[in-house]
């Protein structure tokens, strides 16, 4: 049995064509709970349609918090009534390949069938209308928590865990908030001594927003802008939430992840030349050759 958790909110003009490619999964049950933050369209109605009409399991549809899309992923991580044997993450509308979920929860079954267990994978971007853009970055280097804390790895969207995975997860958010579900996610299970893969196959077609204040997701340029958020302070203000949050679940997680938290809150508050030294020494990384120049010099700049 899996649960898909997906949060909602004025998503109607694509919902319908996200809720068919879950209905379409070879993997024949999958219970859907769906927490609506207050959607003034026609989302409601949408979801009530497949209420009437799903059959692959439960379809659950609740009151979100109304406090933006983290706190509405959150009380539906948070919610005792959501028992299941996996978990998986969706938005609104993105389109989901058939076996995303089977592949998912073959390699965990696989890999890690005890032990705690997150499945991420790239995605393939696709405009409004469906048109293919192209696919996310390739990630090569080892999904780790010291990664985990200078970025997040896959993105909700594509994210599986097992039940040891969410009763570790579960407790975390239960006693903080977080910046984003997906990094929080990676954060707490590798934190926590949990397998965590990043499979190269696009299991889901991504749409990018036109509307979107960040742009497109996909691609250099995207990179770049990723990159510049370290500049700006937005990474800083991220950060700070973050290491609160892993603060506050510090009983969570192994010897080695919290000798990591106490290298890199080294790095954020020594001089100069200290913060380029402990970061070193830290072995905290980003993904991409970019990605770590420009960690480097945001420590540099006191941006981390």
């Amino acid at each position: 049995m899996v649960s898909v958790l997906l949060a909602t909110f004025n998503g109607a003009r694509f919902l319908d064509e996200q809720l068919v490619s879950i209905a379409n999964q070879t993997y024949p049950t999958i219970d859907m709970w769906v927490s609506d933050d207050g959607s003034t369209d026609a989302t409601l109605e949408v979801l009530e349609a497949w209420h009437r009409k799903w059959s692959k399991g439960k379809f659950t549809i609740l009151s979100g918090p109304r406090k933006g899309y983290a706190e509405n992923f959150r009380s539906l991580i948070v919610n005792t009534d959501i028992a299941s044997d996996y978990y998986a993450f969706s938005d609104q509308d993105d389109i989901w390949e058939p076996d995303k979920i089977a592949k998912s929860i073959g390699w965990i079954e696989h890999n890690s069938p005890t032990k705690p267990a997150l499945f991420c994978s790239r995605t393939l971007a696709i405009t409004e209308e469906g048109e293919v853009i192209g696919p996310s970055p390739l990630f090569t280097r080892k999904p780790s928590f010291r990664n985990a804390l200078a970025q997040s790895l896959g993105g909700g969207n594509t994210m599986l865990y097992n039940r040891a995975a969410h009763e570790t997860l579960a407790k975390a958010s239960r006693r903080t908030d977080f910046v984003s579900h997906d990094w929080w996610v990676y954060l707490v299970i590798s934190g926590s001594g949990g397998s965590v893969h990043y499979s190269p196959e696009m299991l889901v077609h991504y749409r990018q927003h036109v509307n979107n204040q960040f742009g497109s997701n996909i691609g250099t340029m995207a990179r770049v802008r990723r990159v510049g958020l370290l500049f700006r302070g937005r990474f800083v203000e991220w950060t700070d939430l973050n290491m609160i949050g892993l603060t506050i679940s510090r009983d969570l997680l192994t010897d080695d992840a919290r000798s990591a938290c106490d290298a890199f809150d080294r790095v954020r508050k020594a001089n100069l030349f200290g913060r380029v030294f402990y970061l070193f020494r830290s072995g905290v990384y980003r993904q991409t050759p970019l990605g770590q120049l420009g960690l480097y010099v945001a420590a540099i700049f006191r941006k981390i």
